[in-house]
């Protein structure tokens, strides 16, 4: 990251670059025509592979089609008065100073009239976004949208005939494949590194829990610093195979464990955001639980069954319908092997809502195939606490409700009737602080919440300052 450096790290994990707020999700159109994109499916090798002594041949048109991001926002910070004012002036209110916030990521050119792939947290919160390409033009750039589950983005600049890459099939990637890092990092200007693909499917990192996210990264020894986020992970043929994410690093640099979303979970997510505004995930309606040998084994199964068993099935859900039953084992959806709850979980979120999936079960140790019709996992990206919905306090919500300028946080839009906490909070209520933490968004806010015990929230309501303790469930 160039300008603000400031990473985002979750216990040893760190986005690497830009600049990581919380969860928007779109600013674009309802509907947009479906972007046509190059894609190559057949696998990087077909056999004996000749003696190589460059790959610039490889790398260089890529290098055209990978950006630099630049976003920027408004920050307010309150700071208090000197201590002896207060003793003389003890309504002195807190002074408002605000300063302006950079960030810098990459982003990789998919169409050739403007669709560019990033990082939801190289752009997430960001008031302005500018991007700058290798020849040194520099654009204004448009939020499509975003995805806080899977940490894509699209956005957009006008132009046209720009460079482009071409997109592989990362379901035929294979550990060992020779793989190329292209990006910004540390805003040193546009490098390339080289590495292998070191491991496929990692989806046990924690990078994206706090907003319940879909992981399943490809893993590279491939330089990845900050500001390499959003950029280009392409393999010896020079297509696109991921979008670089994070790293796992001790000193916050690289030590050779970077991971990229796969090009094709992050090309579904952008088709779904330029469609239609918005990302629409599959639904099962099941609750499930690996098959550990210990449970293989009581189900009177072989000790080494990989799938999911049905512990639970949500009454008239798709998988009701199709006729789950507890103690099924999910092995395959589509043929694709099921082997832990994150597979059938994303395998599943993947899938377009409506469309019909064949599960491969085994039930009383027999092999079933059940055809399921996939309903809509509804989401709410914006619920703070059950039955409360909460926004960014900007300038146009701060005019309409006339809160005061020193004022900064979240504003409660919405409390159901049969919320818990229906009798605590209401609409219109800013929450300006929790747990005497200043918040900014609604997924910052989640992560200082405590559940299970008694938080203390700083509100402004109707011109005042209060503290209202709450606990949460």
């Amino acid at each position: 990251m160039k300008l603000s450096q400031l990473p985002l790290t979750l216990g040893s994990l760190v986005l690497g670059g830009g600049l990581l707020v919380a969860a928007g999700l779109t600013l674009g159109a309802a509907t947009a025509k479906r972007p046509q994109l190059s894609i190559d499916p057949s696998p990087v090798s077909a056999g004996k592979a000749a003696t190589l002594v460059s790959y610039a041949d490889v790398v260089e048109p890529v290098q055209k089609a990978v950006v630099s991001v630049y976003s920027s926002k408004i920050v307010a910070q309150r700071a208090a008065p000197n201590p002896l004012l207060r003793q003389f002036f003890p309504d002195l209110p807190d002074q408002v100073r605000e300063r302006k916030e950079e960030g810098l990521g990459s982003g990789v050119i998919v169409t050739a009239d403007g669709y560019i792939i990033t990082n939801n947290h190289v752009v997430e919160g960001a008031d302005e976004l500018s991007v700058l390409l290798p020849d040194e033009r520099e654009f204004k750039a448009k939020l499509i949208g975003a995805d806080p589950k899977t940490d894509v983005a699209v956005i957009k600049i006008e132009a046209e005939n720009l460079p482009t890459v071409t997109l592989a099939d990362s379901d035929k990637i294979r550990v060992g494949d020779i793989v190329f890092a292209v990006g910004n990092p540390l805003g040193v200007g546009q490098t390339v590194t080289m590495g292998i693909v070191s491991a496929k499917g990692r989806n046990k990192l924690g990078l994206l829990e706090n907003v319940q996210g879909y992981e399943d990264f490809i893993q590279t020894d491939a330089a990845i610093n900050m500001g390499n986020s959003g950029g280009a992970l392409i393999d010896a043929r020079g297509r696109l195979v991921g979008i670089n994410s994070a790293i796992v690093s001790t000193t916050r640099g690289n030590i050779g464990i970077g991971f990229a979303i796969p090009v094709n979970l992050a090309a579904s997510i952008m088709h779904s955001l330029i469609e239609t505004g918005t990302v629409a995930r599959g639904y099962l309606g099941v609750i499930t639980e690996s098959v550990t040998p210990e449970i293989a084994e009581s189900m009177g199964l072989p000790k080494d069954t990989k799938g999911v068993a049905v512990a639970d099935v949500t009454p008239e859900s798709p998988a009701e319908k199709a006729k789950l039953k507890r103690a099924d084992v999910i092995l395959a959806v589509n043929g694709r092997a099921i082997a832990s709850i994150e597979d059938l979980r994303l395998t599943i979120a993947q899938s377009v809502p409506g469309s019909e999936v064949s599960l491969s079960i085994l039930r009383d140790g027999k092999p079933v195939t059940l055809t399921v019709t996939l309903g809509t996992l509804t989401e709410k990206p914006n619920e703070l606490l059950a039955g409360v919905a909460a926004t960014k306090l900007t300038d146009e919500i701060r005019r309409r409700l006339n809160v005061d300028s020193r004022v900064t946080g979240l504003v409660i839009t919405e409390v159901d009737e049969k919320s818990p906490y229906a009798d605590r909070l209401a609409p219109n209520v800013v929450i300006v602080e929790i747990n005497r933490m200043a918040v900014a968004d609604v997924a910052e806010a989640k992560a200082l919440l405590r559940p299970g015990e008694r938080n203390l929230l700083l509100i402004y309501y109707r011109g005042g300052f209060r503290y209202v303790p709450l606990f949460v469930k």
